[in-house]
């Protein structure tokens, strides 16, 4: 039986997702507390929002898997995606906006499973600098945070594919990737699979014409579907 969502857009759901499991370096788990302490919940308030904070998943935390240098420390990622795929799934369900803070990008991807448990269609705002489209067969790195936008889309390692039932996540035409700056060579044959804006051949970053473009993108969406947007670290060489 489907079920019906009263959307409370002046609601915030506020979650932490405590992970440094799929970055670079250990550190990115601590970022939920930080921004609470630099006073997010306070300024949210203040600008008119009606903010519960449901507190934090469960720390998973960087490692460096030597035995996996193609995809690190998948076990402890999909641990904590799955943390964050249930609390996701009751604050959507409550109709409050869900804003979780974390810098681990795969987080995205618990967030993405929770939301489509309500929502079949989803557009995807990715703002990064990187395009996050390697795979375990392209990496140079092995971390995973390099590599969430191709697993969303669908390619990549199975774990994290078929981390939600129904693969992909997003569909391709519906990502819209905003900031880049750079995108590895192996990247580049996803180039016609996805819709990119913002990205300067001189690495002077988004233009105003392109911030327009988005802002008229998420208008068009409307309330027809969920939309998740992104900032994070992209993939480097490691």
């Amino acid at each position: 039986m489907a079920v019906k969502i009263v959307r409370q857009p002046k609601k915030i759901a506020l979650l932490g997702a405590c992970s440094s499991a799929a970055a670079f370096l250990p550190g990115t788990e601590k970022a939920p507390s930080a921004l609470r302490a630099a006073g997010l919940v306070d300024k949210l308030r203040a600008a008119g929002f009606e903010v519960t904070d449901f507190g934090d998943c469960p720390p998973r935390l960087f490692a460096d898997d030597e035995e996996h240098r193609r995809a690190r420390n998948l076990p402890t990622i999909v641990a904590g995606l799955n943390d964050l795929k249930v609390h996701t799934e009751a604050a959507i369900k409550g109709g409050a906006l869900v804003l979780v803070l974390g810098g681990d990008c795969a987080q995205m991807i618990g967030l993405l499973a929770g939301a489509r448990r309500y929502y079949k269609h989803i557009n995807l705002l990715w703002m990064d600098r990187d395009a996050d489209l390697n795979t375990p067969a392209s990496t140079p790195s092995g971390r995973i945070d390099g590599m969430v936008v191709a697993h969303i889309i669908g390619r990549g390692a199975p774990e994290l594919v078929r981390f939600y039932s129904e693969s992909p996540l997003v569909r391709e035409p519906d990502v819209l990737l905003f900031g880049l700056e750079r995108v590895d060579p192996p990247e580049e044959e996803f180039g016609g699979g996805y819709s990119e804006e913002g990205r300067d051949k001189k690495r002077q970053g988004c233009t105003g014409a392109s911030a327009r473009r988005v802002a008229r993108v998420l208008a068009a969406s409307g309330h027809r579907h969920h939309r998740a947007g992104r900032v994070c670290a992209g993939e480097r060489p490691g």
